[in-house]
Protein backbone atom coordinates (compact mmCIF):
# COMPACT_ATOMS: atom_id res chain seq x y z
CA UNK A 1 0.00 0.00 0.00
CA UNK A 2 1.10 3.40 -0.03
CA UNK A 3 1.24 5.94 2.84
CA UNK A 4 1.24 9.43 2.98
CA UNK A 5 3.05 11.04 6.55
CA UNK A 6 3.22 14.33 7.79
CA UNK A 7 6.45 15.34 9.11
CA UNK A 8 8.26 18.17 11.20
CA UNK A 9 11.45 18.52 11.23
CA UNK A 10 14.67 21.09 12.54
CA UNK A 11 16.97 21.40 9.80
CA UNK A 12 19.36 23.06 11.02
CA UNK A 13 21.42 19.84 11.56
CA UNK A 14 21.13 18.50 8.00
CA UNK A 15 22.12 19.09 4.51
CA UNK A 16 18.51 19.79 3.54
CA UNK A 17 15.37 17.07 2.69
CA UNK A 18 17.09 15.44 0.00
CA UNK A 19 19.31 12.19 0.54
CA UNK A 20 23.03 13.18 -0.62
CA UNK A 21 26.02 11.28 -0.87
CA UNK A 22 28.13 13.18 1.14
CA UNK A 23 25.99 14.41 4.34
CA UNK A 24 23.33 13.30 6.16
CA UNK A 25 19.87 15.06 4.93
CA UNK A 26 16.51 14.59 6.75
CA UNK A 27 15.16 11.80 3.64
CA UNK A 28 18.04 9.75 4.71
CA UNK A 29 17.18 9.77 8.09
CA UNK A 30 13.50 8.42 7.43
CA UNK A 31 14.40 6.01 5.14
CA UNK A 32 16.53 4.56 7.30
CA UNK A 33 14.07 4.73 10.28
CA UNK A 34 11.06 3.15 7.68
CA UNK A 35 13.81 -0.01 6.69
CA UNK A 36 14.38 -1.04 10.15
CA UNK A 37 10.29 -0.42 11.24
CA UNK A 38 9.30 -2.54 8.20
CA UNK A 39 12.48 -4.85 7.88
CA UNK A 40 12.76 -3.23 4.50
CA UNK A 41 14.16 -1.23 2.11
CA UNK A 42 12.24 1.76 1.94
CA UNK A 43 12.52 4.65 -0.50
CA UNK A 44 10.41 8.33 0.46
CA UNK A 45 9.68 10.74 -1.34
CA UNK A 46 8.85 14.22 0.02
CA UNK A 47 6.99 17.26 -1.45
CA UNK A 48 9.09 20.21 -0.71
CA UNK A 49 13.38 19.66 -1.59
CA UNK A 50 13.80 21.80 1.53
CA UNK A 51 17.39 23.76 1.32
CA UNK A 52 20.48 22.98 4.14
CA UNK A 53 19.17 24.32 7.26
CA UNK A 54 15.59 25.10 6.60
CA UNK A 55 12.16 23.91 8.68
CA UNK A 56 9.22 22.53 8.29
CA UNK A 57 6.22 21.80 10.10
CA UNK A 58 4.04 20.43 7.66
CA UNK A 59 6.33 18.16 5.01
CA UNK A 60 4.62 15.60 2.90
CA UNK A 61 6.20 12.42 1.80
CA UNK A 62 5.02 9.17 0.49
CA UNK A 63 6.33 5.38 0.29
CA UNK A 64 5.08 1.78 -0.89
CA UNK A 65 5.35 -0.33 1.53
CA UNK A 66 4.09 -4.26 2.50
CA UNK A 67 3.94 -4.10 6.07
CA UNK A 68 0.86 -4.34 7.81
CA UNK A 69 1.14 -1.32 10.07
CA UNK A 70 -1.95 0.70 9.91
CA UNK A 71 -1.23 4.09 8.23
CA UNK A 72 -2.21 5.99 11.56
CA UNK A 73 -0.02 4.27 13.77
CA UNK A 74 3.25 4.99 12.12
CA UNK A 75 3.47 7.96 14.03
CA UNK A 76 3.62 5.91 17.31
CA UNK A 77 5.92 3.57 16.07
CA UNK A 78 8.32 5.73 13.87
CA UNK A 79 9.23 8.49 15.95
CA UNK A 80 11.07 6.35 18.65
CA UNK A 81 13.11 5.68 16.46
CA UNK A 82 13.81 8.74 15.12
CA UNK A 83 16.55 12.19 16.65
CA UNK A 84 14.57 14.88 18.77
CA UNK A 85 14.57 17.29 15.30
CA UNK A 86 12.47 14.84 13.24
CA UNK A 87 8.85 14.01 14.38
CA UNK A 88 5.74 12.29 12.10
CA UNK A 89 2.53 13.97 12.89
CA UNK A 90 0.29 11.68 11.01
CA UNK A 91 -0.06 8.49 8.64
CA UNK A 92 -2.74 7.92 6.30
CA UNK A 93 -3.76 5.40 3.41
CA UNK A 94 -3.22 7.26 -0.49
CA UNK A 95 -4.26 5.50 -3.44
CA UNK A 96 -1.46 4.00 -5.29
CA UNK A 97 -1.22 7.00 -7.87
CA UNK A 98 -0.79 9.32 -5.14
CA UNK A 99 2.75 11.33 -5.55
CA UNK A 100 4.26 13.72 -2.32
CA UNK A 101 5.45 16.14 -5.06
CA UNK A 102 3.47 16.27 -8.67
CA UNK A 103 0.28 16.21 -7.13
CA UNK A 104 0.88 19.16 -4.87
CA UNK A 105 -1.60 22.13 -5.46
CA UNK A 106 0.25 24.58 -3.77
CA UNK A 107 2.43 25.61 -1.04
CA UNK A 108 2.46 27.99 2.38
CA UNK A 109 6.01 29.42 3.76
CA UNK A 110 6.70 31.01 6.72
CA UNK A 111 10.28 33.29 6.69
CA UNK A 112 11.00 35.37 10.45
CA UNK A 113 12.81 38.10 10.97
CA UNK A 114 14.51 39.35 14.42
CA UNK A 115 15.19 43.31 14.20
CA UNK A 116 17.26 43.52 17.11
CA UNK A 117 20.82 45.50 17.97
CA UNK A 118 21.59 41.96 18.91
CA UNK A 119 21.26 38.30 17.31
CA UNK A 120 19.12 36.13 19.43
CA UNK A 121 20.62 32.92 21.26
CA UNK A 122 17.45 31.18 21.75
CA UNK A 123 16.15 31.75 18.01
CA UNK A 124 19.34 32.20 16.23
CA UNK A 125 18.57 28.61 14.39
CA UNK A 126 15.41 30.08 13.07
CA UNK A 127 15.15 33.45 12.34
CA UNK A 128 17.26 35.81 10.10
CA UNK A 129 18.39 38.64 12.28
CA UNK A 130 17.98 42.62 11.56
CA UNK A 131 19.95 44.88 13.22
CA UNK A 132 17.98 48.08 11.85
CA UNK A 133 14.10 48.36 12.89
CA UNK A 134 12.50 46.87 9.78
CA UNK A 135 8.72 49.19 8.88
CA UNK A 136 6.48 46.60 8.71
CA UNK A 137 3.82 48.59 6.62
CA UNK A 138 6.11 49.50 4.08
CA UNK A 139 7.52 45.91 4.14
CA UNK A 140 3.43 44.62 3.71
CA UNK A 141 2.60 47.46 0.56
CA UNK A 142 6.32 46.24 -1.14
CA UNK A 143 4.87 42.27 -0.84
CA UNK A 144 1.71 43.06 -2.66
CA UNK A 145 3.30 43.21 -6.05
CA UNK A 146 3.84 39.53 -5.70
CA UNK A 147 0.65 38.45 -5.87
CA UNK A 148 -1.26 36.90 -8.96
CA UNK A 149 0.40 35.08 -11.78
CA UNK A 150 3.88 36.61 -12.63
CA UNK A 151 6.88 36.01 -14.44
CA UNK A 152 9.30 35.72 -11.08
CA UNK A 153 12.68 35.16 -13.43
CA UNK A 154 14.13 37.95 -11.18
CA UNK A 155 13.31 35.71 -8.03
CA UNK A 156 15.30 32.82 -9.42
CA UNK A 157 18.45 32.05 -7.97
CA UNK A 158 21.52 32.36 -10.03
CA UNK A 159 22.67 29.61 -12.26
CA UNK A 160 19.07 27.95 -11.95
CA UNK A 161 18.06 25.72 -15.05
CA UNK A 162 14.27 26.37 -14.84
CA UNK A 163 12.86 26.66 -17.61
CA UNK A 164 9.14 27.97 -16.58
CA UNK A 165 9.68 30.18 -13.94
CA UNK A 166 5.94 32.17 -14.21
CA UNK A 167 3.97 31.25 -11.00
CA UNK A 168 1.08 31.97 -9.22
CA UNK A 169 1.34 34.25 -5.49
CA UNK A 170 -2.02 33.89 -3.49
CA UNK A 171 -1.24 35.22 -0.24
CA UNK A 172 1.86 37.47 0.64
CA UNK A 173 1.52 38.93 4.05
CA UNK A 174 4.28 40.55 6.59
CA UNK A 175 3.18 41.62 10.10
CA UNK A 176 4.92 42.30 13.54
CA UNK A 177 4.24 39.11 16.12
CA UNK A 178 6.51 39.76 18.79
CA UNK A 179 9.53 39.49 18.87
CA UNK A 180 9.59 38.19 15.26
CA UNK A 181 8.80 40.01 11.60
CA UNK A 182 7.06 37.55 10.15
CA UNK A 183 6.25 36.86 6.39
CA UNK A 184 3.82 34.29 4.57
CA UNK A 185 3.69 33.72 1.38
CA UNK A 186 1.45 30.99 -0.33
CA UNK A 187 1.09 29.55 -4.20
CA UNK A 188 0.85 27.51 -6.07
CA UNK A 189 5.01 26.50 -6.59
CA UNK A 190 7.96 28.61 -5.63
CA UNK A 191 11.44 28.99 -7.69
CA UNK A 192 14.78 27.96 -5.59
CA UNK A 193 15.43 30.40 -3.48
CA UNK A 194 12.12 32.20 -4.12
CA UNK A 195 11.00 32.89 -0.90
CA UNK A 196 14.36 33.48 0.52
CA UNK A 197 15.30 36.29 -2.18
CA UNK A 198 11.89 37.14 -1.49
CA UNK A 199 12.85 37.84 2.21
CA UNK A 200 15.93 39.27 1.85
CA UNK A 201 14.54 42.05 -0.47
CA UNK A 202 11.59 42.62 1.97
CA UNK A 203 14.14 43.06 4.86
CA UNK A 204 15.86 45.87 2.70
CA UNK A 205 12.93 48.03 2.02
CA UNK A 206 11.70 47.74 5.61
CA UNK A 207 15.54 48.88 6.87
CA UNK A 208 15.32 51.50 4.03
CA UNK A 209 18.31 50.02 2.22
CA UNK A 210 16.04 49.56 -0.97
CA UNK A 211 13.51 52.00 -2.20
CA UNK A 212 9.82 51.60 -2.46
CA UNK A 213 8.72 49.02 -5.75
CA UNK A 214 11.85 47.71 -6.03
CA UNK A 215 9.83 43.99 -6.56
CA UNK A 216 7.79 45.85 -9.14
CA UNK A 217 10.41 47.27 -11.21
CA UNK A 218 12.46 43.40 -11.08
CA UNK A 219 9.38 41.72 -11.89
CA UNK A 220 8.91 44.08 -15.18
CA UNK A 221 12.89 43.30 -15.54
CA UNK A 222 12.58 39.85 -14.89
CA UNK A 223 16.73 41.08 -13.51
CA UNK A 224 17.56 39.23 -10.19
CA UNK A 225 20.03 42.33 -9.33
CA UNK A 226 17.66 44.31 -9.14
CA UNK A 227 16.45 42.17 -5.77
CA UNK A 228 17.90 42.36 -2.11
CA UNK A 229 20.60 40.03 -1.15
CA UNK A 230 19.30 36.28 -0.30
CA UNK A 231 18.01 35.67 2.99
CA UNK A 232 19.73 33.11 5.02
CA UNK A 233 18.31 29.48 5.25
CA UNK A 234 17.56 29.23 9.17
CA UNK A 235 14.68 31.95 8.96
CA UNK A 236 12.42 29.83 6.53
CA UNK A 237 10.39 27.00 7.02
CA UNK A 238 7.59 24.73 5.16
CA UNK A 239 4.54 25.17 6.52
CA UNK A 240 1.73 23.13 5.10
CA UNK A 241 1.30 21.53 1.09
CA UNK A 242 -2.10 21.55 -0.37
CA UNK A 243 -3.53 18.73 -2.48
CA UNK A 244 -7.19 18.49 -4.37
Amino acid sequence: MRVRLIVEYDGTNYAGWQRQDNALAVQQVLEEALAKLTRAPVRVAGASRTDAGVHALGQVLHFDTHCPIPPEKYPFALNPLLPDDIRVLAGDRVPDAFHARFDAKGKRYRYLMYDRPHSSALYRNHCAHSIYPLDTGRMQREAEAMLGTHDFAAFAASGSLVKDTVRTVTLCQVRRKEPFVELIIEGTGFLYNMVRILAGTLMGVGSGKLPPGTIERALRSCNRLSLGVTAPPQGLTLLQVFYE
